[in-house]
């Protein structure tokens, strides 16, 4: 009871805002009323599945749920799953040590950065490896329901292609063993089988997988403080927009707070390995090096330039641009091993300085994640506040539900700010909000970093516009104008041919009477 009301103290104090009504709009964290359901969420023709099965799953569940509650019960989970995960799953020996562990992993830098950048699937996996890796022990020991429980924590990671690799990697290093193949073939069977949705989408959808290498370097981890980028990976931070880099993650006391963390991992490792079976926590430590590694893979001498022939050259590979996505299992075992090295050297103060003073060590290991990333409270500092999408949004909708014909959103781009959500950068709702097909630009800046997409269409489309042509030579029958911060105003020649059909004061509606 105490774990899961701390879990619940954590995920509260960092959505707090959310308590108020509306939708949280932040980089690619999108959500609208209701998602349409359209065959492009399962088998996207025209770009790579980055979104499958989570888009399809939004879709199904707000038959049942509207957007602004399913928001905040997918965000509320991450963030349960993680601190309770976390706590149930370290071998402790005293009841704090389990709180030092769940407040340790539910209040990371990645677990803040990847929150303001908006990847919600991908927080859901991090909140689901604790489980997973306490799913594949019980299958490895060969227990009761250790298959099912498998499938049931593999299932929240899987949303998403980055997840779901991460699933069947922690699979295959803490199940398969010598003796135990039936069993580790059955395990790896059945996470790769809950994969199935996106590789079949890969494997069908039009673009060969192959990405554009300017993106290494565009996703590469970025240093965050003094201590370089080596030394923001170590504190499970370095995400490459600085954007959605809290403002703690700079100051030069964020170095010191990441080596006590490590001090405290080494002197726990030893317990870890002692109270798991045994190679399990020297198995979870080579999967914690490789994540690292992964994580490092842009910044590397030598390594950036392989992780550019990769991109360009091999199908799928570009799922490991932005590398530092993959840092979860160093990040659980960071944890694991800190709050076990809070223990032990609580265990030495108790014998020298009394009970008190090891229970301050628990306490300030415990609020040592809190003190120096304190900007993830309170919505990011109040950074992931909801708001209302103007009325407009609906009145376009209802005129384009069941119409035949693309849309283009205008203006051509996949991000937007607009003033009704406080200037804050959101990807184009559009695509989400219409049941319609909607044409974006599927190109990506990185500060002055152009890298390109994938969507053919988009690209021909985009030719065509910077070439000074008319929408209405691109083929599409609906064009949608957004107001955006700065006032945004399309070029009247753009517009040339098209009839208006709805004005609104944030958007408005036109439609090609050549199509």
């Amino acid at each position: 009871m105490l774990l899961a009301g701390v879990g619940l103290a954590v995920t509260g104090l960092v959505l707090a805002p959310l308590a108020a009504p509306g939708y949280v709009l932040s980089y690619d964290m999108v959500f609208v009323p209701r998602q349409p359901w359209r065959a492009e969420l399962v088998l996207p023709t025209g770009s790579l599945p980055r979104a499958v099965p989570l888009d399809a799953l939004v879709s199904l569940t707000n038959l049942v749920l509207p957007g602004w509650l399913l928001q905040r019960l997918v965000l509320a989970a991450a963030l349960l799953l993680a601190a309770i995960g976390a706590g149930r799953l370290v071998p402790a020996r005293h009841p704090a040590t389990r709180l030092v562990a769940a407040v340790g992993y539910a209040w990371t830098p990645y677990l803040a950065e990847r929150l303001l950048i908006g990847h919600w699937g991908l927080l859901l996996a991090y909140g689901a490896l604790p489980w997973l890796v306490s799913a594949a022990l019980r299958v490895r020991e060969g227990r009761s329901g250790g298959l099912p429980r498998l499938a049931l924590a593999a299932a929240p990671a899987v949303v998403i292609p980055t997840g779901g690799l991460i699933a069947v990697v922690v699979t295959v290093m803490l199940v398969v063993r010598r003796g135990g193949a039936r069993v580790g073939a059955a395990a790896v069977g059945l996470v790769l089988a809950l994969n199935l949705p996106w590789l079949v989408a890969a494997a069908l959808t039009a673009p060969d997988g192959r990405t554009d290498p300017d993106g290494v370097a565009a996703f590469a981890a970025r240093a965050e403080n003094w201590s370089g980028v080596f030394g923001a990976l170590a504190g499970t931070g370095g995400i490459w927009n600085a954007q959605t880099t809290p403002v703690s993650r700079t100051s030069p006391l964020a170095p010191l707070a990441t080596l006590v963390l490590l001090v405290l991992a080494v002197l726990g490792f030893q317990a870890l390995r002692r109270r798991w079976p045994t190679g399990i926590a020297d198995r979870l430590a080579l999967l914690a090096a490789g994540a690292f590694l992964t994580a490092a893979l842009g910044v590397l001498p030598g390594t950036s330039t392989m992780l550019e022939w990769l991109v360009a050259a091999v199908p799928g590979a570009g799922l490991l641009r932005d590398g530092q996505k993959f840092l979860m299992p160093y990040a659980l075992c960071l944890v694991l091993g800190a709050a076990l090295g809070a223990e032990r050297l609580a265990g030495a103060l108790a014998g020298r300085a009394g009970r008190a003073a090891a229970g301050a060590v628990l306490a300030g290991a415990a609020l040592l994640p809190v003190v120096v990333l304190p900007d993830l409270a309170l919505g990011a500092a109040g950074r992931l506040r909801p708001v209302n999408y103007p009325a407009d949004w609906a009145a376009v909708a209802a005129r384009l539900d069941g119409k035949p014909g693309e849309v283009l959103s205008l203006p051509f781009g996949a991000y937007r700010a607009y003033p009704w959500n406080g200037g804050r950068t959101a990807l184009d709702p559009l695509p989400r909000y219409v049941n319609a097909d909607v044409l974006v630009d599927d190109t990506l800046w990185v500060g002055r970093t152009e890298v390109s997409g994938e969507n053919a269409r988009a690209a021909e489309v985009r030719r065509l516009l910077a070439g000074g042509a008319p929408a209405s030579a691109t083929g599409v029958r609906w064009v949608v104008v957004q107001r955006l911060v700065g006032d945004y105003r399309v070029d009247p020649a753009v517009l040339a041919g098209l009839r208006q059909v709805y004005a609104g004061p944030d958007l408005s509606l036109y439609e090609n009477p050549g199509m």
